[in-house]
């Protein structure tokens, strides 16, 4: 379903709608005829989809590949041996599982000391395929907030076909029944916080005038149990062109304290303190975030930072006493510094200590802070040091253990028992090897882009493999949001396009956070071009060392790799011969009216800028494809329930594809939201038709 700020027309009104494109040089018609296509749920668009996808599906599902592809991606994305993360409620630690038996999945908890066995014996809390059996509707899980510290009243949240959309309702896990006078919401992107057993902060459509124009709320309100939600009292409004707010309190003894935060843009917001009915505004840049650990305020810069006689550099980690900050001190300790490879790629917090996960050379590494008598003390965690490290703690405010997880590409994921303060750890939980690692090698390679930067990229590939341009290779990138790519075990990559005698190439492009801010910024708005730049020299080297060549050459991405996969495709079709484009943005002249889009506007621009659309015009690949141009064949994959990422992206480009005469596939899922996919079966069949065309392409 489209979310509130989409107001679909009837067709006929629809197509005497006209869209400015640009005139001149970007091969576009001055009318969008393809504007139609927007309506998500209209009766002649859900046609046109359903030909689409008759096409695609007959062609790929009649491939010999498909069966069995799926049949084993299906037993690996169900297998048992899969590891079972928890989140900690109260006493108990939950997780959410799918599976052949349990396709919406079920809500599940058991103790730590079971959950460090073999076999845990889990307690079902919440069975969500009975729920909508009962309900007759098709709920995706979203996601649930418990009230500390009992963790017994929980805010669950239930998204019909997998959208960002969701119904909150109130759960009760002791009775395992939802609360019939509790807090309801109804199906909206509401954020929600608890600040006692009969209180919550909620933001949500309130009705008109509530909204952001990306669609997401822009109040906050205070909700009391037993009135009605007309009746709870505003805390906070955001701008109507700000890209929304929310709320949240810190349980934490001696230093509990409630926050209200108005997101401006994606890279800039405000931070209040609320005491009583005043709000206290923590003044840091716009462009930082902010947050606390008991007493002490943690800043983390996106820019450079000067404060009386100090200059703190971008990319920077910064703590202070709260209360010394709130009565105008303004000294710093200095928690990280980047450095050239060097960036931090998160923080997580437990009872006694912060820990500072650092990407170096894409690769991780932990450093342990604990606040003794008023100064920080460092020390290195001597954990692995390959590949990719996540950690998360088991509560931030009780337990000094944590979760640390060890990935790469070969190496099958693992999950430990930390505590800060020493490096003995213990192992809980490994995935099985899902596919024979030993035949493949890992290399990091650095391509040099047009203005000489140079750009890492992981190969996967043989050991034994020639370097004669033959050998089939996928090429992933996404290069935005300061979002890093890292390595990662995957059992789909490694049966389906590895055991294929296939290379995966993942490249570590502008626009991302492999490098911290600075490497996200040099790509912003009307540097975007240099995030393709970069991804087309990944593409250049790849031939130049004889990995691969165009003919064997494939490149996917999604969502904002989806635009990537789009320019390059525009840009330099030569270089390939497969495109996997998923959830794309595509149509850039009208992102920013279409669901979320205008909440981009700070990664991309405004295109109703002259400006900026003079830069965006240059790359947005529905403007730049061309029927005087030969493209390599593209596969075109999308959800009818993504309502962040507009379908119309995809279909619009395919519609006008097809009608300049280029070959090109098209999937729409009619569940999955964003993800594409909605549960573990939808999901083996989206990367076996993703993997049976590749194959097809690219051997």
């Amino acid at each position: 379903m489209p979310s509130p700020m989409f107001r679909p027309l009837p067709r006929r009104k629809l197509a005497a709608v006209t869209t400015a494109l640009p005139d001149g040089g970007h091969g576009a018609p001055a009318i969008d005829p393809y504007l139609w296509l927007e309506d998500v749920m209209g009766e002649a668009p859900l046609a046109w989809v359903a030909a689409q996808n008759a096409v695609a599906l007959d062609e790929l599902q009649g491939r010999p590949e498909y069966a069995p592809l799926r049949e084993r991606l299906g037993t690996i994305l169900d297998s048992n041996e899969r590891i079972p993360h928890v989140r900690r409620h109260g006493a108990y630690y939950y997780n959410f599982w799918r599976d052949a038996n349990h396709v919406r999945g079920i809500w599940r908890r058991t103790t730590l000391a079971s959950y460090a066995l073999p076999e845990p014996q889990w307690d079902t809390v919440l069975d969500l395929d009975a729920l909508a059996a009962d309900e007759g509707e098709n709920w995706v899980w979203h996601g649930v907030t418990s009230l500390y510290p009992a963790g017994e009243r929980c805010l669950v949240s239930l998204s019909r076909g997998g959208g960002d959309a969701a119904v909150v309702r109130e759960f009760d896990v002791s009775s395992r029944c939802f609360v019939d006078d509790g807090f309801q919401l109804a199906e909206a992107k509401s954020d929600v916080a608890w600040i006692d057993a009969d209180t919550i902060f909620v933001s949500t459509d309130f009705g008109p005038g509530s909204l952001t124009t990306s669609g997401y709320p822009r109040i906050v309100k205070e909700w009391r149990r037993g009135t009605p939600l007309a009746a709870a009292r505003t805390v906070f409004e955001a701008a109507t062109d700000d890209l929304g707010v929310g709320a949240w309190k810190d349980f934490t003894p001696g230093h509990t304290h409630q926050f209200i935060s108005r997101q401006i843009g994606f890279y800039s917001s405000e931070l209040f303190l609320r005491d009583g009915n005043g709000l206290t505004r923590i003044d840091k840049p716009l462009d930082a975030n902010a947050f606390t650990v008991r007493d002490q305020l943690v800043i983390e810069l996106r820019s450079d930072w000067t404060v009386g006689d100090s200059t703190y550099p971008q990319g920077a980690l910064l703590a202070t006493g709260l209360q010394a900050f709130l009565d105008g001190t303004r000294r710093f300790d200095v928690l990280f510094a980047p450095t050239a490879t060097s960036s931090l790629d998160g923080v997580a917090a437990t009872r006694s200590a912060l820990l500072l996960n650092v990407l170096d050379n894409v690769k991780n590494r932990l450093v342990e802070l604990s606040h003794v008598d008023g100064a920080w003390q460092r020390r290195d965690v001597d954990a692995p040091a390959f590949g990719t490290l996540e950690v998360s703690a088991l509560d931030e405010i009780e337990s000094s253990q944590y979760f640390l997880t060890v990935t790469d590409f070969l190496h099958p994921t693992t999950l430990y028992l930390a505590e800060a303060g020493t490096d003995a750890r213990a192992p809980l939980k490994s995935l099985p090897g899902f596919f024979d690692a030993a035949p493949y090698q890992v290399t990091q390679y650095h391509a040099t882009s047009p203005d000489g930067t140079r750009v890492p990229y992981f190969v996967v590939m043989g050991a034994d493999a020639k370097l004669d341009g033959s050998n089939p290779t996928v090429l992933y990138g996404y290069g935005g949001f300061e979002i890093s790519l890292k390595p990662f075990y995957s059992g789909v990559t490694g049966a389906a396009w590895l055991g294929q005698g296939g290379v995966y190439v993942l490249a570590n492009i502008r626009g991302g956070g492999e490098f911290g801010p600075r490497w996200h910024q040099a790509a912003l708005q009307q540097h975007r071009q240099r995030a393709f730049d970069d991804f087309i020299a990944v593409a250049e080297d790849l031939g130049r060392r004889g990995i691969t060549s165009p003919r064997h050459l494939g490149i996917m991405g999604g969502s904002n790799g989806g635009l990537l996969v789009g320019a390059a495709l525009t840009q330099r079709p030569e270089l390939f011969n497969a495109v996997v484009c998923q959830v794309p943005l595509l149509d850039m002249r009208r992102y920013h009216r279409l669901l979320a889009g205008a909440s981009w506007m700070g990664e991309y621009g405004d295109p109703d800028d002259a400006a900026a659309w003079d830069h965006i015009a240059r790359y947005s690949p529905y403007h730049n494809v061309s029927a005087d141009r030969r493209y390599p064949r593209v596969l075109f994959t999308t959800s009818t329930r993504d309502d962040r990422v507009h379908p119309g992206h995809a279909r619009k480009m395919v519609a006008r594809m097809r009608e300049q005469g280029h070959d090109v596939l098209y999937w729409e899922n009619t569940e999955g939201g964003h993800a594409g996919a909605a549960n573990n079966a939808q999901q083996a069949q989206m990367w076996a038709l993703t993997y049976t065309f590749l194959l097809n392409q690219l051997r």
